[in-house]
């Protein structure tokens, strides 16, 4: 299949695919990585589709599948959430509490700023403080929104795993 071929599939079935995880997940961020990684899965494995199912089904068989992997994978906490309750100060919170969630962002600001390379840290801000979409990244740098998506998975990951390693 070639990548025009697959970019019309893309195009015809993107919305249909984000709706069903965005169902399942009650969360637009989510939703949207989702999706675009069950395309990345679909485009890798499109020659072993055999048309047993329409292909939107198989699709959205592939998003679901990946939707229960990130679950596992993240025992049902999305990243953005865990940095936004970090950042919101509710009302009771304890001195303590507070300094911990304060101690946090400044592990993650440092590990954006001084370890993220480009365009990892670039496309990180642009999603996740200027809340762009992933079409709007990939415009930024000339790419595809599935280039922008891909970066910005790549730079989660990269922050998660060095806020582990310095536990």
């Amino acid at each position: 299949m070639t990548k025009e071929e697959f970019e019309k599939i893309y195009q015809t079935y993107f919305k249909d695919v984000y709706y069903y995880i965005l169902s399942l997940s009650k969360n637009k961020h989510i939703a949207e990585d989702i999706t675009s990684e069950a395309f990345l899965k679909a485009m890798k494995a499109i020659d072993s589709f055999r048309g047993d199912a329409k292909l939107k089904v198989w699709l959205c068989e592939i998003a679901k599948n990946e939707y229960f992997s990130y679950l596992r994978k993240n025992k049902n906490m999305d990243f953005k959430e865990d940095i936004e309750d970090s950042m919101k100060k509710e009302k009771g919170d304890s001195f303590e509490k507070d300094l911990i969630s304060s101690y946090e962002l400044i592990k993650i600001s440092n590990i954006i700023n001084f370890s993220l390379k480009d365009p990892y840290s670039r496309v990180f801000r642009l999603r996740f403080y200027d809340e762009l979409s992933f079409k709007e990244i990939g415009a930024i740098f000339g790419k595809t929104d599935n280039w922008a998506c891909v970066t910005y998975h790549r730079s989660r990951k990269q922050i998660k795993k060095q806020l582990e390693d310095q536990l």
